[in-house]
């Protein structure tokens, strides 16, 4: 009763801030959401035990503290009515209107959808959420708010799940709080992320930053009284505040300059709000007149917006005691911007739907890229993969040659330029001029470049591209490609081949397809039509002899049809490992019957996908595992680990550590701890001070993987662990 109460006066807070924004919203649809939801998760408890209906009011008050709209708080409130309470889409839209159906429905999950995996299913979910999102960004910004509450409460939930949720945080919400340009957002999905993991990482950072709180506490009002003084003395009034870096942006600069928590200087930031545009400018050369600036360390983002709207002035000087700090200058409507990114720019509407104003909307428009991107797609796990990639990647500024301003990931190519224009630009791309010179494909983008691409009829795409593109549209297009190319030559060897399986036996291959029996021979063994019958022999899924005895089956012949290989290796590989519901069972079995792929090295827990594969059964693959990828989706088969699998899988780790004495007998001791054993390792010391050490061994389960990977990260002077 006394977590009802509060869950009733969390909503009553709901109201009052809606209120405070919104005077003449629809209170009474906001009530009656609520009355709703709470009457259908009615005894339903969270993992905390506390009810059920604490989490929508909670993810209710998130939407309303970014000042959103009645219907998006909710859509808040009945988020998981429809998948929870067995309440249908069409009551939804009955009870509350069309808008609110439609954003309950953009956010829910596809768990009545039979897919052929977890993973493709959780690819599926988010393949919806983003055509919703394209048409309502609402639709992104509950589900933004249902995942941080989630990540709030994680505690209550089982150590695998924690790691697996944290992880999808880490690689999809968090960047795409980014790119909505809510900061406050991202950095907390960010740190919960960090903490279940990286948990040792974590603790020793919350130690470390706890120890020298109280003399930064002290360093930040001594500068801030500092910069104060120095703009208000030349006419400039300002709002200054420092604060030290969120963790995980700290515990990432540590690894990417591999240095000890002591050694990095730049933990603190400040921030100047002024009245306008020429005042940052203006307070920008103040600075620099008093305090040293750190060359290449100045960023204009007011000149050159970010893509979720960003601006500021990024400046990193030596500040008082000789300490580098950086200092953020900007408007306080960019700052605003800055703290809640497109919430901020949220123009309400009466009647309309989507909320942003042309200007906003065409600052998002790689929203509507993504839903393109997606319809070109088909394989669930290739889009999540692809959109990882664009996602997670810092950013490079360049141009085109009339002056537009383009965005990629950092790394990105020539090629990745080239498709942003069109396809066949891209397909035909053999190098570019870049500020006048030429560079070849594989040249790595600059901030600034100023790119024309080159092209030649004659150039097509190659798979050696998929091994430095950076953009998930250039991949997943030269994936295609490359694929449509292997099946148009399938195509013309399995025709070939029937054609002199029929020659053989003295037969008419031209009247065999002149007189239309090749269709019906098609669908006899399986296959949509003639094409995609020639293509299967091509792949070696089906035998020519196959195709002639069904030929003659077809005219009235005594023949006896053979089963297709693609029928025989799955049969066979199901007769010796068992199915399961979910599929195949990978079991301890002959390596004739199942490879694992040593590309990847898939071990037991690990999310995998398996490949029939002409005279060697099944191979396994990672899931996501980049080779895999460019395999023929038609001959994809749903695989899982068995219980009783216990073969051992070699893995190898590439770890990054400081070079000093000790080091490598600690990673050693890791490994001893964990109960496994080195068959080798190469260690390589480098000229900045760090030593590049390759390990390899066996191991029998992912999980295992996982906790030693975990105790290595946590030694001191280790600063990254990668499985290669």
């Amino acid at each position: 009763m006394a977590s009802q109460l509060h869950g009733a006066a969390r909503f009553t807070d709901i109201v009052e801030t809606v209120r405070g924004y919104q005077p003449h919203a629809d209170f009474d649809l906001i009530h009656r959401a609520y009355a709703f939801a709470h009457s259908k998760h009615e005894g339903q408890t969270r993992k905390s035990g506390e009810p059920y209906i604490t989490h929508p009011v909670a993810v209710a008050k998130v939407i309303a503290e970014m000042r959103l709209d009645a219907s998006s708080v909710c859509a808040a409130l009945l988020h998981d009515v429809v998948e929870d309470c067995n309440v249908s889409d069409e009551e939804m839209a009955k009870r509350f209107g069309g808008e609110i159906g439609f954003l309950v429905d953009g956010v829910t999950k596809l768990g009545r959808v039979n897919f052929t995996s977890k993973e493709d299913q959780q690819a599926e979910s988010f393949r919806k959420m983003l055509v919703a999102m394209a048409r309502d960004i609402r639709v992104l910004l509950v589900k933004l708010a249902d995942r941080l509450d989630n990540m709030r409460t994680l505690d209550h939930m089982k150590a695998e799940s924690q790691v697996r949720i944290a992880q999808e945080t880490m690689d999809i919400y968090a960047p795409l709080a980014g790119r909505l340009g809510i900061n406050w957002l991202k950095s907390e999905l960010e740190d919960l992320s960090f903490k279940y993991l990286y948990p040792e990482q974590w603790a020793d950072l919350v130690q470390k930053t706890k120890k020298v709180q109280r003399d930064h506490e002290r360093y930040i009002s001594d500068v801030v009284k500092r910069l104060q003084k120095m703009l208000i003395e030349r006419s400039f009034p300002a709002d200054v505040s420092g604060r030290l870096k969120h963790l995980y942006s700290i515990y990432r600069k540590i690894r990417q300059t591999n240095v000890d928590f002591e050694q990095i200087h730049d933990v603190i930031a400040f921030r100047v709000l002024v009245e306008n545009v020429s005042d940052c400018y203006a307070a920008l050369g103040v600075i620099h007149s008093q305090w040293t600036p750190i060359p290449g360390r100045f960023k204009d983002y007011i000149a050159l917006p970010k893509p979720n709207m960003y601006q500021s002035l990024h400046t990193t000087v030596i500040g008082p005691g000789q300490r580098r700090i950086e200092v953020q200058i900007r408007t306080h409507e960019m700052h605003r911007t800055a703290e809640d990114g497109i919430a901020a720019h949220w123009t309400y509407k009466e009647k309309g739907s989507g909320g942003l104003d042309a200007k906003d909307a065409a600052r998002f428009a790689w929203l509507r890229q993504l839903m393109e991107f997606q319809q070109e797609v088909s394989d669930p796990a290739e889009f999540l993969d692809s959109v990882k990639v664009d996602l997670f990647a810092d950013e490079v500024y360049v141009f085109t040659p009339k002056g537009q301003l383009k965005v990629f990931p950092r790394g990105a190519t020539p090629i990745d330029f080239a498709y942003t224009i069109h396809s066949e630009v891209g397909e035909h791309c053999t190098g570019a001029r870049v500020n006048g010179a030429i560079q070849p494909l594989r040249y790595q983008l600059r901030n600034g470049d100023t790119v024309e691409i080159l092209t030649t009829p004659q150039q097509h795409p190659t798979k050696d591209w998929l091994d430095f593109v950076a953009t998930g549209r250039a991949r997943s297009k030269i994936r295609a490609y490359v694929r449509a190319e292997e099946r148009k030559r399938s195509i013309k060897l399995g025709r070939d081949l029937i054609e002199r399986a029929f020659h053989k036996k003295d037969m008419s291959f031209a009247r065999f397809v002149k007189g239309g029996d090749v269709e019906k021979v098609a669908r006899t063994l399986k296959f949509a039509n003639a094409e995609e019958l020639f293509s299967g022999v091509g792949f070696g899924k089906v035998e020519p002899q196959e195709v002639f005895e069904a030929a003659m089956a077809a005219e009235g012949a005594p023949t006896q049809l053979k089963p297709t290989l693609f029928e025989k290796a799955t049969r066979a590989v199901t007769d010796t490992v068992g199915s399961t519901g979910g599929g195949i069972a990978i079991d301890d079995v002959d390596d004739l019957v199942i490879r694992f792929a040593q590309c990847c090295s898939p071990l037991p827990g690990d999310p995998i996908t398996g490949w029939i594969t002409r005279g060697r059964g099944v191979t396994v693959h990672r899931r996501g595992c980049p080779r895999a990828m460019e395999l023929d989706p038609e001959r994809r088969i749903d695989v899982t680990w068995s219980e009783r699998v216990k073969a051992a899988r070699p893995v190898s780790l590439k770890i990054i550590t400081t070079d000093k004495p000790g080091i490598l007998s600690n990673v050693s001791a890791a490994f001893t701890e964990a109960g496994v054993n080195i068959q080798e390792a190469n260690c390589r010391v480098g000229t900045d001070g760090t030593a590049v050490n390759l390990f390899h061994f066996q191991v029998n389960e992912a999980a295992k993987l996982q906790l030693l990977m975990r105790k290595i990260q946590s030694l001191d002077g280790v600063f990254s662990v990668e499985r290669t």
